[in-house]
């Protein structure tokens, strides 16, 4: 029997779930966030478009849905082949909305609910996170695709603090999260919240002289038990009466807990007995379906990765325990950051992510490697270039995401003031730390998908000049030409203060041909410096200061 391995895909989920990559019936929980046009304006949403200018566009930092041909034909398919209630909600919704940008994201939402469905096991739960907009659309989307009847939730996730620039309306903090099964069957794990300190303090009144706090709780049958119907006598020689309805439990029991001392004698003789619940041995209260007791991502928290739609570990911990058990299998298709992938991987979960960008790809291998290497799972990646042809191809449909994949390949972050569509010499860059002493020095990268030549390496070396950099890099598609070799040797070579003898081409030229047979770019690798900040370590594994020294 092959070893499962996790599954990472690059491309449109709708494809990879048309594709069959995921078995019908499969998946025990899915947990998807996807782009809700959290930053457009309400108006904008429902203004009405001609589709001339775009097809629906999902990327790393932009939540636009577009009325054009990809939206029709999302449209076409639910209307012709889905279940039939769906298709009546969708023709009543385009009525009523017309063709705008809500219409496109309801379509494309709908067509891959359907397929989302037919991968859930029986036993499968989903989770859908969305905002206010059109969290009301949504539900009559969920209600056709998966039977209002097997609505189990709507959680309402206070998602940030209160905000103090609220204008004439009321602020917007929450979240909301609706949940569906596919059956009564559903798999769930109780979860509890703390009692809170005032409650604790008017509950659980009474001590132990060890101190250990306790409440006292009735022994009666909430219903006549004539077989519980009879008289006790404790261990302080007083013989206690039930009421009429008989003892909670049987004399045996109610010896153990005279033997433990759990029974709770009344001051009167003829007072009711009763039993101390002790708060170290009470779960809490159960989990209600507002959830504003999780710590929300600050600017200094240690799990922020800087990704403008990253969700707080805390939350899909919360789903995951839930929801699914050890060895379950979970499936973001929307995966982003890969947050409910790294909880799956730390809550022992097999897990399958998707995403639609290469920068979202190279963010989550980064995260999980940094995260519990070297007790990482085994997990592969789908859908990347997998040779220089495949690496061409992907130029020519997206020069975006090839940009994005090739600085993944060096383990580099875009760089942050990169505007798109211009090109400032800077396509990406590592941070690194050779003498311990906090001062970052930067490696800049270029990516270049078309012809190349000479003046490509004087520019980039002027870039070096100006940013102070200490090393770059040129990564090409194209060979280089001798000329641009010749100017990169002479940049001359870094060479760091506390190491003497160690020294880096100060420009170094990388092909795309030469990342596959497994040539790596050149610097000191005395710090950790991943591609974007570091998740919080979960597993047991090298540190950032245990990595220091490690001069690759």
């Amino acid at each position: 029997m092959e070893t499962w391995k996790n599954q990472l895909y690059f491309g449109d989920n709708l494809d990879i779930l048309r594709g069959q990559h995921i078995p019908a019936g499969s998946v025990d929980l899915i947990y998807l966030d996807p782009p809700f046009n959290s930053n457009a304006t309400y108006n904008v949403l429902f203004a009405e478009k001609s589709g001339e200018k775009s097809a629906a566009q999902i990327t790393a930092f932009e939540d636009t849905w577009q009325w054009g041909q990809e939206a029709e034909g999302a449209y076409r398919d639910v209307v012709t082949l889905g279940p039939r209630k769906l298709a009546d909600l969708l023709q009543a919704l385009r009525a009523f909305l017309g063709q705008n940008n809500m219409m496109a994201y309801l379509t494309m939402m709908a067509v891959r609910l359907v397929e989302l469905h037919r991968v859930l096991k029986p036993t499968g739960s989903m989770y859908l996170h969305c905002d206010p907009t059109a969290s009301h659309y949504i539900k009559l989307l969920l209600d056709s695709v998966f039977g209002h009847r097997f609505f189990l939730n709507e959680i309402t996730w206070k998602r940030t603090h209160s905000h103090g620039n609220v204008g004439r309306n009321f602020g917007s903090i929450f979240d909301c999260i609706f949940v569906y099964t596919k059956s009564d069957s559903y798999i769930w794990n109780q979860l509890y919240a703390p009692f809170p300190p005032e409650y604790i303090e008017k509950t659980f009144k009474y001590r132990d002289p060890d101190g250990r706090r306790w409440q006292s709780v009735t022994l009666r049958n909430p219903g006549p038990r004539p077989n519980l119907n009879f008289p006790f006598t404790a261990s302080n020689g007083v013989t206690y009466y039930p009421h009429p309805n008989g003892w909670s439990c049987n004399r045996e029991r109610l010896m153990q807990y005279d033997k433990e001392n759990r029974l709770h004698f009344p001051k009167d003789e003829k007072g009711a007995l009763r039993l101390k619940m002790y708060l170290d041995e009470s779960p809490g209260i159960k989990l209600q379906n507002i959830w504003d007791d999780l710590p929300v991502i600050g600017s200094q928290a240690a799990e922020r990765l800087g990704y403008p739609t990253q969700k707080p570990e805390a939350l899909l911990e919360r789903i995951i325990r839930a929801s699914s058990n050890e060895g379950d299998l979970v499936l973001d298709p929307f995966c982003g950051c890969g947050t409910a992938l790294n909880v799956a991987e730390r809550l022992k979960r097999r897990w399958i992510g998707i995403d639609v960008t290469h920068l979202a790809i190279t963010l989550i291998k980064q995260r999980l490697h940094d995260s519990f290497d070297p007790d990482l799972a085994p997990f592969e990646v789908i859908g990347e270039p997998a040779d220089v042809l495949s690496a061409e191809a992907l130029a020519l449909a997206n020069r975006h995401q090839f940009e994005w994949w090739a600085l993944g390949r060096v383990s580099a972050r875009p760089a942050q003031d990169k505007k798109k569509g211009a090109d400032s010499g800077i396509d990406g860059v590592i941070y690194f730390d050779d003498d311990n002493s906090g001062n970052y020095k930067k490696v800049l990268i270029q990516v270049k998908s078309g012809g190349v030549k000479a003046g490509d390496i004087r520019d980039l070396k002027g870039v070096l000049d100006r940013e102070k950099a200490a090393i770059g890099a040129f990564l090409t598609l194209k060979p280089p030409t001798k000329p641009m070799r010749e100017e990169a040797a002479a940049a001359g070579f870094y060479e760091p203060v506390h190491f003497p003898g160690h020294r880096f081409p100060r420009l170094q030229i990388l092909t795309i041909a030469e990342l596959f047979a497994g040539k790596e770019l050149q610097y000191p690798h005395f710090a950790a410096s991943g591609t974007f900040k570091k998740a919080a370590r979960q597993h047991k594994g090298r540190t950032p200061k245990d990595k220091q020294g490690e001069l690759l």
